[in-house]
């Protein structure tokens, strides 16, 4: 008699229970089928599951719900009742901490959203509020499920209103593996980062088809909304990559920099920069003169550790950039105006890009360092009609309402209003320094000059020559780089050499900084 025959035929039938299972998994695993693997291949797409295993730690995630199945009736659905229904959800770990993670698969249904589907997301999006721990979406889809009605539409408002609750509470992050169209774009617009990849993901509230047959105008599906145009135009996608593995790769650098929740710091890390290295090379990288460009960007590299950071919608608005880094090991985030481009000046773009790079620093304790070359707000009647000073007050309102640790540092020129909006004492800077090459003034040498001595330079024989000797004089008595600290309006003129060693110091003094804000509900900030 053998030892199978002995088995008692309950534990038999649960042997075989178990197999059942297993049958049941693999096929889950594997897909609905290969001809529809075979497809998303030659879209040049990646399946959900490839997607995961990018993302997460090997062998970490653990999968929830993957036997849910849709109830719905007509319209052919009865006959095909795949597992999952589309959306593969769970939690894994990057680097050993805990993410939540759902993915469209778009081999079902086209990834489109139903009412299963739907709370599987809503459960997973629960979830990752409760634990405390980012959530990231994997999209790909096709957007609601014609053939569900209302309940599928019903669905998209239960994730926004998740996306809203987990707002400044958890990170969450959208990477766009695919077709986002119709409300199901505003999923994505409501959590602090969007990932693209070029050529196989587009967002966009209505298709090409509709733009036509309503404007005219005729369009493709990247030349709408794809990831450069939302990378450089719209401002919509913060990071757009060539590839899905370049893109997956950067979304865990990114979680690396945040903490899980906003009651906690970001993970700090060793480094091997010294905290005391001296940048000699910003003396020769920054010109004294005020007129002429250079790269912010290597000032930033020269500043942080090992000149490694991660720059925050690279291409939009470039007159600033927004960045996380670290120093010393410590993550911060920098603001900085960008002199190669338009000067440095703020616009409508750059405030709203700053205005928010600065309200997510603040939710998830993230130190503020910004570095000032600003010639003012830029001029001109698109700019006025266009709201500058709303959008311009959105990153006044930003700074103001910053509880995080905030250090500026003065490099060259700080004129007039943008001078203040950027972080300056005034608003609530924990500590200001300026370069030796520093011009704080309400406007340039030169405009001061014609308004102040306009009667002087008016009546003078030579004109030009007093309009010099004016200018000469006003740089002389209040565009000094001393005078703002004979005020108190800076706390120190230090080397630039020593830019780094004195930020450091400086975010180290700061690190138990506590502050309140007055009892309130919310702000209303400026829109």
């Amino acid at each position: 008699m053998t030892l199978l025959d002995e088995t008692p035929p309950e534990a038999s039938d649960a042997r075989g229970r178990v197999a059942e299972l297993r049958a049941i998994r693999e096929q889950v695993r594997r897909g609905p089928s290969d001809r529809a693997t075979e497809a998303q291949k030659a879209k040049g797409k990646l399946t959900a599951r490839e997607r995961i295993d990018l993302l997460l730690d090997e062998g970490s995630f653990r999968e929830v719900e993957p036997l849910r199945r849709h109830r719905a009736t007509g319209f052919g659905l009865e006959a095909k009742r795949p597992y999952t229904d589309g959306v593969i959800t769970g939690w894994g770990t990057v680097e050993g901490r805990t993410v939540f993670v759902y993915a469209h698969d778009f081999r079902i249904f086209g990834g489109a959203l139903g009412e299963a589907h739907a709370t599987k997301i809503h459960k997973i999006m629960d979830m990752a509020i409760a634990a405390g721990a980012p959530l990231v979406s994997l999209n790909d889809g096709a957007g609601a499920r014609i053939q569900e009605g209302v309940s599928a539409l019903a669905g998209y408002g239960g994730i926004f209103q998740r996306n809203t609750r987990a707002s400044g509470v958890i990170p969450q992050i959208s990477v766009m593996l695919g077709p986002c169209a119709g409300g199901a774009a505003y999923s994505p617009a409501l959590t602090d980062f969007v990932f693209m990849v070029r050529e196989t993901s587009q967002m966009f509230i209505t298709g090409p088809d509709v733009v036509r047959a309503v404007t005219g105008e005729e369009i493709s599906q990247n030349g709408l909304g794809g990831a450069d145009v939302h990378a450089e135009t719209s401002g919509v996608c913060h990071f757009a990559y060539d590839d899905e593995e370049t893109c997956l790769h950067e979304v865990r650098y990114l979680l690396s920099l945040l903490p899980q929740n906003n009651r906690e710091n970001p993970p700090a890390a060793h480094s091997d920069d010294p905290a005391d290295r001296r940048g000699e090379v910003l003396l020769d990288l920054v010109p004294a003169d005020g007129n002429r460009p250079y790269d912010m960007r290597r000032v930033i590299e020269e500043l942080v550790d090992d000149g490694e950071l991660l720059e925050v919608h690279e291409r939009w608005a470039t007159n600033v950039i927004v960045a996380l880094a670290r120093l010393d090991g410590q993550v911060v985030g920098v603001i900085a105006n960008q002199p190669q481009s338009l000067a440095g000046v703020l616009d409508i773009e750059a405030s709203e890009k700053a205005a928010r790079f600065v309200q997510m620093c603040d939710a998830f304790n993230i130190p503020l360092v910004t570095l000032l070359d600003v010639p003012g707000f830029l001029p001109g009647v698109a700019q006025e009609h266009g709201g500058i000073i709303r959008h311009g007050a959105k990153l006044l309102y930003a700074y103001c309402n910053a509880t995080v640790p905030r250090i500026s540092v003065i490099l060259r020129k700080a004129y007039g209003g943008a001078y203040i909006v950027m972080d300056s004492q005034s608003i609530g800077a924990d500590l200001t320094y300026a370069w030796p090459t520093n011009e704080i003034a309400v406007m340039g040498a030169e405009g001061a000059a014609n308004v102040v001595f306009r009667k002087q330079i008016a009546d003078a024989e030579d004109p030009e020559a007093m309009r010099a000797a004016m200018v000469k004089e006003y740089k002389a008595e209040l565009m000094h780089p001393y005078y703002a600290a004979e005020r108190g309006l800076v706390d120190d003129v230090i080397d630039p050499a020593e830019t780094r060693e004195v930020l450091i110091r400086s975010l180290a003094m700061l690190r138990t900084k506590h502050a309140d804000l007055p009892s309130r509900k919310h702000g209303n900030p400026p829109q």
